[in-house]
């Protein structure tokens, strides 16, 4: 067998959202099958990999001063993900122009084709005991490897998205919709909860458009015929989860009439009670400008219905600020229905230009003071109405997902709720065990009774 020290290095950095790092892993397993070793640092691996963002001007930025980094530091860089899909004014790769070392570039969700490029400028090591054997996406486990701590993990069931929002380039860059095959997403899913993931966090562009393109096929799982619908996935995922004692989170789900389905199913404790709903904006004539699925007041309906089949139901949402043409009406319109709905985490962003959106050449551009100071106006309402929801947390009890640990738990440690997904929204600090017999680990459920608020946190002492 190669040996470790032998075995070529890859270095490796994975930018922007959930999703993407989903395709990181798959062209990680993908090395790793193959005898490739991670490497730790730039200067300390035989070639670099960039998966880029291209989605907003922060992330391009972020974007191509990593690989400039990477190219000083080390000279060979291969560049993958969504701004390797970008084009400048004149048509050509907007990345080989600003950096033309790079050795190769490829669009998101194209592992084959930045392993064709690794294997043409760092041929793989020769093993004779896997040369003969024809792919090997499974050699380290039908999951692959995961960049997330081992107790949470992101599974993505479909590519691309049929909408064309104004305001977003994803189409261009990831394409129409592709439903992953349910049977293939359920046999990931069974990897991971069996691997120890005790949080599944569900993403794609469209999660409620599961299916759709292949109009809900039925597929095959277990031995059974099972639909390609969203439904009857968060079904099956509910019941693997179970057997686990694990969570199923779902995340980027449009506010369709379909999701209604999913709402008891919630309610029953099947998954959690928690959507991650990007509203973008609540009145009609803005989302009609942005060319958005639903209108505002249906929206406000149908969040008030969910609310009634699940009363513990917490929604997260982003919106846009700003957008051109948005009027102070409008923009008042938004801030009331922040309140009414209750949205219980809200993220907001004061809208940019993003070159190729449609949203450029509308009219009523407005002055980046304005987007900003609505951004501010929005956010200090948001948060207003969270901390009031976060304050109702308080006596209650809840179960929590341990991430840190301190001297298993004698000195405290981080946890969150089931109302809180990783990395986006709050925490449950957990004050020190006063018994021994209440030690505990990361990856470990606790019920944990909370005793304040801490900002957008909780403070919790384990029961």
């Amino acid at each position: 067998m190669t040996s470790s020290s032998s075995a070529p290095k890859v270095g490796f950095v994975s930018l922007g959202c959930p999703k993407n790092l989903t395709d990181s892993e798959l062209i990680i397993t993908q090395l790793s099958a193959e005898g490739y070793q991670t490497a730790r640092s730039f200067a300390g691996a035989d070639l670099v990999i960039v998966n880029t963002c291209g989605f907003i001007d922060d992330a391009v930025k972020e974007s191509l001063d990593t690989i400039g980094e990477a190219l000083a530091e080390n000279g060979k860089v291969i560049v993958t993900g969504c701004l390797g899909a970008r084009t400048n004014e004149a048509g050509s790769n907007l990345i080989a122009d600003i950096h033309p070392r790079v050795l190769a570039v490829t669009g998101p969700h194209a592992a084959q084709e930045v392993m064709d490029a690794v294997h043409q400028h760092l041929p793989k090591p020769h093993d004779p005991f896997i040369d003969l054997v024809p792919n090997l996406p499974g050699a380290v486990g039908e999951a692959g490897i995961k960049l997330t701590p081992r107790h949470f993990a992101y599974l993505k069931i479909s590519e691309g998205c049929n909408h064309r929002c104004t305001f977003c380039i994803i189409p261009s860059m990831r394409g129409d919709l592709v439903s992953r095959p349910i049977g293939d997403v359920l046999k990931e899913a069974k990897a991971l909860f069996a691997g120890g993931v005790k949080e599944l966090l569900i993403v794609s562009q469209d999660t409620s458009a599961y299916g759709v393109d292949i109009k809900y096929r039925t597929g095959f799982w277990d031995g059974r015929p099972v639909k390609t619908r969203l439904f009857e996935l968060v079904q099956e995922l509910g019941q693997l989860a179970r057997e686990y004692g694990a969570w199923v989170r779902l995340h980027y789900v449009y506010p369709y009439p379909s999701v209604d389905d999913i709402l008891p199913l919630m309610a029953q404790g099947l998954v959690l009670p928690y959507l991650d709903v990007p509203l973008q904006h609540s009145h009609p004539d803005v989302l009609k400008r942005m060319k958005r699925p639903a209108s505002g007041e249906k929206n406000l309906e149908r969040i008030q219905r969910w609310r009634e089949i699940c009363p513990e139901l917490v929604i997260r949402s982003t919106f846009i600020a700003g957008f051109p043409g948005e009027t102070e009406e409008e923009f008042q319109h938004l801030l009331d229905f922040v309140r009414e709905a209750q949205i219980d985490r809200a993220g907001c962003f004061a809208y940019s230009d993003v070159e190729g959106a449609a949203a450029n050449a509308l009219p009523g551009q407005l002055p980046q003071a304005v987007r900003e100071e609505r951004r501010a106006r929005f956010m200090a309402v948001a948060e207003a109405v969270s901390t009031e929801r976060l304050q109702r947390r308080v006596g209650q009890t809840m179960q929590v997902l341990v991430d840190k640990a301190h001297s298993l738990g004698k000195k405290g440690g981080i946890a969150r709720s089931w109302a809180d997904a990783p990395e986006i929204d709050g925490l449950v600090h957990l004050q020190p065990i006063a018994k021994a017999s209440q030690q505990y680990k990361v990856g470990d459920m606790l019920k944990v009774r909370i005793t304040a608020t801490q900002g957008h946190d909780l403070v919790g002492e384990v029961v």
